[in-house]
């Protein structure tokens, strides 16, 4: 058996094909049901942000397993394993793990350092665990690497400044806008975790009015619960179906549903520019969904300005070159946690596993023992000692080579494998 993990991530693969291959929070579960359900995959956890879709998996053939993930990826983006090929990135074993380790510390994201990311491998973690997919192997995987998330923050200097994404747009929006955010009218479509990062980044930058248009008001009013508090502007809450009458009275507009479909379509825009007369100020829009929230062609209209995901990226990276002297320090932290977590997979792996093998040969033979003393009658008690010491011995010769072999295995992938095979084999 192999731990690994396929996907594609920002720094390979175009945006157009990252949002092919985006999984919305909706399509987890089946999504996460059609991976247990090929062959190979015996744990999965499906990690699919705005910037990376990952397939970690326990498969019981390399190969064939990565074929099958491959596949499933493909099937999602609607395209075929030869067009996703040159973007697609495998790992496999203690690489896996160190992978993970630093996209929950930040290292791997466009904003290095960012903070939404470790909530989202702990809600990948949780629901891979909900839809029974994930099971011992990526569960201790995933509950170390989220340690080692918050280890890397509390320890390093690398969170400091700009931290996520929603920072992040605010920050290109107030660069991009003449005078920055002070008196503008804002609208913030989405009230999920991108959507909420934004409004946290508000209070400070002068805005007057902010709108909250989302699917359900109950969890936009809990994206803004306080907000008022902190900022001068009124806040309000709105539907989806009030958003045209909304975009007709706003200056900067952040997109992020998370939903598979653009939700601002060209045509709003359009009426909302419109609507203002000959001079008026335009809109600007700033996209944060993958997929796109906005439709394409808003770009094309007079007096909209439309920001997408590889603006954003551009402009945090350039924000994140003082923070660079932060990463070696937060190297050697995961170093140690990899370490860390090699040491508690052994102590999880060989020794249990191997008293388990052996209680369980006990108990069997005990089992088989008594069932044939009510059979054999005729026997002594001194034959019986005589059977109980050769049913002994065979097992212990039986149970000598898996014993070394495991052993002299333990600590690389080649011993883990080999006691998940054990565990799964006897049903350990």
């Amino acid at each position: 058996m192999s731990v690994v993990v396929v996907g594609l991530e920002q720094r390979f693969a175009p945006l157009g094909l990252l949002e092919q291959v985006a999984i919305g929070d909706a399509d987890l579960p089946k999504a996460l049901h059609r991976l247990r359900d090929r062959s190979n995959c015996a744990e999965a956890v499906v990690l699919s942000t705005c910037l990376r879709t990952e397939v970690y998996a326990v498969v019981d053939r390399f190969h064939a397993g990565v074929d099958e993930i491959q596949e499933f990826l493909a099937e999602i983006a609607g395209t075929t394993v030869g067009a996703l090929q040159g973007h697609l990135a495998v790992r496999f074993d203690d690489e896996v793990a160190g992978h993970l380790f630093a996209v929950a510390a930040g290292l791997d994201s466009a904003v290095l350092g960012e903070t939404e990311v470790l909530g989202q491998v702990r809600r990948a973690w949780e629901r891979a665990q909900r839809e029974q997919a994930s099971g011992p192997v990526l569960g201790g995987l995933f509950r170390h690497a989220i340690q080692t998330g918050k280890r890397v923050r509390a320890e390093t200097a690398i969170a400091r400044g700009i931290t996520s994404l929603s920072h992040g747009a605010v920050a290109l929006a107030e660069e991009r806008r003449p005078g920055g955010l002070r008196g503008a009218r804002i609208v913030v479509v989405g009230a999920g975790e991108m959507g909420t990062g934004v409004l946290r980044a508000l209070p400070g930058t002068g805005v007057i009015e902010v709108a909250v248009a989302n699917r359900t008001q109950a969890r936009a009013r809990k994206a803004v619960a306080g907000l008022s508090d902190v900022m001068a502007g009124e806040v309000r809450v709105v539907t989806l179906g009030h958003l045209p009458e909304v975009l007709a009275g706003a200056d900067v507009v952040f997109a992020a549903t998370g939903a598979p479909h653009p939700v601002v379509d060209a045509e709003m825009l359009e009426a909302a520019v419109e609507g203002r007369g000959a001079g008026a100020a335009g809109i600007l829009v700033v996209d944060l969904g993958v997929p796109r929230s906005v439709e394409p062609a808003a770009a094309t209209i007079p007096g909209v300005t439309v920001l997408d995901m590889d603006a954003l990226r551009r402009k945090v990276e350039a924000a994140m070159s003082g923070r660079q002297a932060e990463v070696a320090g937060a190297r050697a932290l995961i170093d140690d946690e990899l370490e860390r977590y090699r040491v508690r997979s052994r102590e999880r792996g060989a020794a249990p596993a191997i008293s388990a093998l052996r209680s369980r040969a006990e108990a069997a033979r005990r089992e088989e023992l008594d069932r044939q003393r009510a059979k054999q009658s005729g026997l002594t008690d001194e034959q019986w000692d005589q059977v109980d010491v050769v049913t002994r011995s065979v097992m212990a010769k039986l149970l000598h080579q898996p014993t070394v072999a495991i052993k002299d295995a333990t600590g690389t992938p080649r011993g883990e494998r080999l006691i998940e095979a054990l565990r799964i084999l006897f049903d350990l």
